[in-house]
């Protein structure tokens, strides 16, 4: 059976904790891809000669050239300027936007049956500009958001009752940005409803934090974002599509007529499996959390906008 073939556009630091964490698990070979001579090339030699440390039989190279991303199972596009502190992700979209123009033309030239998870940012519209340039079926073009702000706030809530952070499972929809809805009901710890153990109060602290997380870590890091754990999340999607897991996932997926939003990229919960995004599953709100979803999807909205006036 031939390995699978998972292409790392972008190799900074996003791309070389996802390039570490493959050659860990073993899910194919890698090859990353970056525009700075020499940075892929080092950063897959280096992983590549401790892999006899880690037991690992992955095969990783490094290239400066988009040719390289041919065949490609998985494509994960991490390509683009991080924040500095005080920016908004949004930003980051002009600029960031030519990047996955060109990403995407190559893709469609080189890996016409890939899947492909976006990371870049302002992501929902880099997302939908990837499905719109790469023309790919949109079950097949997703944006990593939904899993680690889910992530992030379990994280919080684990912190604040004094539990393992493996034992809590949350969700949070909407936008990858400021708006971005932490849902109250839907987080449990070890089985247990969250409103048994956390009054809304506390909660409500805990999700702006969460949606605020991202920013925190450019405070503190002062020349970069957040890496390790984006570029964590971003591989529990690319496994669940390599080993058809069907995984429950929250992630930017399309949406047509769900939750009442049309051709828009919007963080919501999904399974994902061999079909990439096979099914998108409609949660229920109450009223102000849907209040709140809707103006995260009129933020969405903006950007994706401004996506289309560009094409």
């Amino acid at each position: 059976m031939a390995r699978k073939k998972i292409a790392l556009v972008g190799a900074g630091q996003i791309g070389g904790t996802m390039a570490l964490a493959l050659a860990q698990k073993q899910l194919g070979d890698v090859v990353l891809v970056d525009v700075v001579p020499g940075v892929p090339q080092g950063k897959a030699l280096d992983i590549m000669e401790g892999r006899s440390v880690i037991n690992s039989s992955t095969q990783l190279s490094g290239s400066n050239d988009y040719a390289d991303l041919a065949g490609s199972d998985v494509v994960i596009v991490t390509a683009g300027v991080p924040r500095k502190p005080g920016m908004s992700r949004d930003d980051l979209l002009g600029i960031n936007y030519g990047i996955i123009e060109k990403v995407g033309l190559a893709l469609k030239a080189t890996a016409p049956n890939a899947f492909v998870i976006v990371i870049t940012n302002p992501l929902d519209a880099m997302v939908y500009a990837m499905q719109k340039v790469t023309g790919f079926p949109s079950n097949r073009v997703v944006g990593m958001a939904g899993v680690l702000d889910s992530s992030r706030l379990a994280c919080f809530v684990a912190m604040e009752l004094g539990v393992a952070a493996e034992d809590v499972s949350a969700v949070v929809m909407g936008g990858h940005g400021d708006t971005m809805v932490s849902l109250y009901n839907y987080v449990s710890v070890g089985g247990i409803p969250l409103p048994q153990l956390m009054d809304k109060e506390t909660f409500d602290k805990l999700a702006v934090r969460t949606a605020n997380a991202g920013g925190e870590i450019v405070e503190l890091l002062k020349t970069g974002s957040a890496f390790y754990s984006p570029g964590l999340s971003a591989i529990k999607m690319a496994e669940a599509y390599l080993l058809d897991k069907k995984s429950v996932i929250t992630c930017a997926a399309k949406l047509n007529g769900e939750y009442g939003v049309n051709d828009l990229y919007c963080g919501v919960p999904v399974v994902i499996g061999a079909g990439g995004v096979e099914k998108i599953l409609e949660v229920a709100m109450d009223a102000s959390e849907k209040a709140a979803f809707d103006k995260s999807v009129a933020a969405v909205k903006n950007n994706a906008d401004w996506v289309n006036a560009k094409g």
